[in-house]
């Protein structure tokens, strides 16, 4: 009876520990939303006017045209229904500084075209958002002192966000908690 009980401990104590070392992977594949990611994939985003991490052409900022960049997506996670942008400046001396955020692009669409127009709705069925600028669409890299990255963050979506146009990046935020399958960077750098 003995050795029975010391077993029966022993199995609860594996259980348990096999109950912690499974929170814990499915908390470590969870994304920075909190939203479990179901894909796994490595979706990409790039642009044929930079590299990442190079220097943003002053075509895409307040000191030339200030035009969106073109941008491509690709290796989207199966079940990708919709997709989301946000960019936006972390150096900004006031905190992070939103640029643009576009949502609900459907999924067959994996470019956007530059100068994409400052529209609520675009062609394509996408929706565009409010930025720091308090306009809606996009609004360039324009740093005040020294050199700033700019985040082009890119979401893989299970569906629609709900939101109507002009949404806040926080909103777009909130939308997108447990519906983001995969995430893809782009960053570039810009000094007036």
């Amino acid at each position: 009876m003995e050795n029975f009980c010391k077993r029966e401990t022993m199995m609860k104590k594996i259980l348990g520990l096999l109950v912690s070392l499974t929170f814990l992977l499915v908390y470590s594949s969870m994304d920075q939303l909190g939203a479990q990611v179901k894909g796994g994939g490595k979706m990409e985003i790039k642009s044929s006017a930079f590299k990442s991490g190079a220097r943003i052409p002053a075509k895409y900022t307040c000191d030339g045209v200030d035009v969106s960049p073109p941008l491509e997506c690709g290796k989207l996670p199966a079940g990708t229904k919709y997709l989301a942008l946000i960019c936006d400046d972390p150096d900004a001396p006031m905190g992070t500084w939103v640029h643009w955020v576009i949502y609900d692009i459907p999924a067959n669409i994996t470019s956007l075209p530059e100068k994409l127009p400052p529209l609520k709705e675009v062609t394509n069925g996408a929706k565009q958002g409010m930025n720091d600028f308090r306009a809606i669409g996009y609004g360039g890299p324009c740093p005040p002192s020294g050199e700033h990255r700019y985040f082009f963050k890119l979401y893989a979506l299970d569906g629609p966000t709900g939101l109507k146009p002009g949404a806040t990046k926080a909103q777009l935020l909130a939308a997108m908690k447990g519906h983001i399958l995969a995430e893809a960077e782009l960053m570039g750098k810009y000094k007036r």
